[in-house]
């Protein structure tokens, strides 16, 4: 039941204080100027309304600054629900449980066996986020939703992988719909450069824009793609999956059953295949780390892959034209050694005329790119009416 008495006043009073709660849910914590010129409320209003949610327990005021001035800083009362976001890579995962302000309040990661099993990796999620309540003294019903992040394309309509022959393991199953039943909260399944995409859309490098992409160069490689800020999936799910464009006719068979694919040059194990007989049985990891660290040799291997990538994301930017490009995942760790090999790829493969996104940016975020994006994705799909009747 609402706690807004009937009537249109009232109505309009609860519909600016659902723009105070999403204004708040989307960028973090704001003054109440800040609110104001967000929302293009009054500062009488949002100062009442701010009273309002306050005195309910909706939301928590903090002295701070700005520009020198003191300011009450608003930020939704943490009690009023934790937020899972997690991602789920090609041989590790990570868990990260959020108050609502998109403060972190707890986090855990464990390694992942190769070609690991959806009912496993399931299983070890729901053990590790109630695990990980109890660590914050929350309950079960305080968790208000849960995003996992996968290094595949979802299939908006079904929630199936929507691309064979990559994750075999996890085809097939209603992914978002099990663990739903398992933690009795909504449950989100998305595309891990999407959830990135999304992060820099609204928090990061291109906040000031609505159309950018955002690469993930990793084992494999793969783009999120914003539309008007929206993430564009495509009507199967696939949109944005450079790893799979052809780059060598008469190239290695990929995963996905196309020859040449993109991540057969550019991903883990064609980065790692060149340098077996010189440097032994070297990880993904130690690769990034060792041409970071000057070696000259796990250097070259990382540049070619940056090359190549930086060409297939010129034919996304002139299909595209993003106004930002930015740049995450494993292989951007390596630092101007992936970016300036990239950049210069990307420049010289987009004609002259067609140049109207700058030139590439790292992530905002670095490697948790994936799971601020699935915190916003839970936030962004909860009824804000919803929880300002629950605190009624």
């Amino acid at each position: 039941m609402s706690r807004w008495p009937a009537g249109s006043q009232s109505g309009l009073r609860e519909a600016n204080a659902a723009k105070i709660i999403d204004t708040i849910k989307r960028f973090g914590g704001l003054t109440q100027v800040e609110l104001a010129e967000a929302t293009g409320l009054s500062a009488a209003t949002v100062s009442a309304i701010v009273k309002d949610l306050s005195l309910s327990g909706m939301v928590e005021t903090h002295p701070t600054s700005r520009s020198g001035r003191r300011a009450q800083l608003v930020t939704i009362a943490r009690r009023t629900g934790v937020v899972g976001a997690v991602h789920v890579g090609n041989r590790s995962m990570r868990v990260r449980l959020s108050d609502v302000n998109q403060t972190s309040l707890a986090e855990r990661s464990m390694p992942l066996a190769a070609d690991h099993a959806e009912d496993t990796v399931l299983d070890r999620i729901a053990l590790l986020i109630v695990d990980m309540l109890g660590m914050i003294a929350a309950e079960a019903e305080d968790l208000i939703g849960v995003c996992i992040a996968v290094p595949v394309p979802v299939d908006p309509v079904t929630g199936h992988v929507a691309l064979r022959g990559i994750m075999r393991r996890w085809e097939g199953e209603p992914l978002a719909e099990v663990m739903s039943k398992r933690l009795a909260c909504p449950v989100f399944v998305e595309k891990d450069a999407n959830l990135a995409a999304l992060a820099e859309s609204v928090r990061g490098t291109a906040r000031d824009v609505a159309e950018s992409v955002f690469v993930r160069a990793s084992h494999s490689t793969s783009a999120g793609i914003m539309i008007n800020r929206r993430i564009h999936r495509g009507h199967d799910g696939a949109a944005g999956e450079i790893g799979h464009v052809q780059v060598d006719p008469a190239g290695a068979i990929c995963r996905c059953g196309q020859r040449g694919c993109l991540d057969t040059v550019a991903g883990a194990d064609a980065i790692l295949e060149p340098l077996r007989a010189t440097y032994g049985q070297l990880s993904f990891r130690d690769v990034i780390v060792q041409a970071a660290a000057g070696d000259p040799g796990c250097a070259r291997v990382i540049a070619d892959a940056a090359s190549a990538i930086g060409t297939v994301v010129a034919g996304l930017g002139r299909a595209v034209s993003p106004a930002v490009v930015s740049v995450g995942g494993e292989l951007t760790e390596a630092g101007p050694i992936f970016m300036v090999p990239f950049t210069n790829a990307l420049r010289a493969h987009t004609p002259a005329g067609l140049h109207s996104f700058q030139d590439p940016v790292p992530s905002a975020f670095g490697t948790d790119a994936e799971l601020v994006g699935a915190t916003i994705m839970v936030l962004q799909s909860t009824d804000s009416t919803s929880l300002l009747e629950e605190r009624a």
